[in-house]
């Protein structure tokens, strides 16, 4: 028998799952060109002479807001991302880093401050003392802080 080396710590949940392109809705999400996106527009082509319907997607990335389309037949599978989203409480900002804290009390300093209006809106938040949360969205082992809200 050889040795196994059974010390990775990953659960074994893939990053994605297929799933048909006609059970794909608008508002949902799906790997084009291996970036997950949220579908923002879709339209089904009628069955032609010889085959399949078509489904057009037009999808925006979720981290880099940039514009994606894929067309595929509606009886094939496509990739849709586990995308989470998870709330952390905003305890400290420095050079651009967040620190986080989570429900549990664990905190994670790996962060970037966004570079746009949120980020600003962050370090606005923090200067004056505010108490607030911040939402991060998770895909693909990429993170991003997508949304504030206020703790009353």
């Amino acid at each position: 028998m050889t040795d196994v080396d059974f010390q990775s710590g990953d659960s074994g949940a893939s990053s994605t799952y297929p799933q048909q392109c006609s059970a794909l809705r608008k508002n949902g999400y799906v790997m084009i060109k291996e970036r997950p996106c949220k579908i923002v527009e879709m339209s089904t082509s009628k069955t032609g002479k010889h085959g399949h319907a078509k489904v057009h997607l037009v999808g925006i990335d979720v981290f880099t807001q940039k514009k994606l389309e894929d067309i595929c037949p509606s009886t094939h599978n496509m990739d849709v991302p586990n995308v989470t989203r998870k709330d952390y409480q905003v305890i400290d900002v420095s050079e651009g880093y967040l620190s986080l804290m989570d429900d549990g009390g664990n905190t994670r300093e790996d962060l970037k401050l966004p570079d746009n209006e949120l980020g600003k809106e962050i370090e606005k938040r923090f200067d004056n003392g505010e108490t607030f949360m911040v939402s991060v969205l998770k895909a693909l082992d990429e993170e991003m802080v997508v949304g504030t809200k206020v703790v009353s």
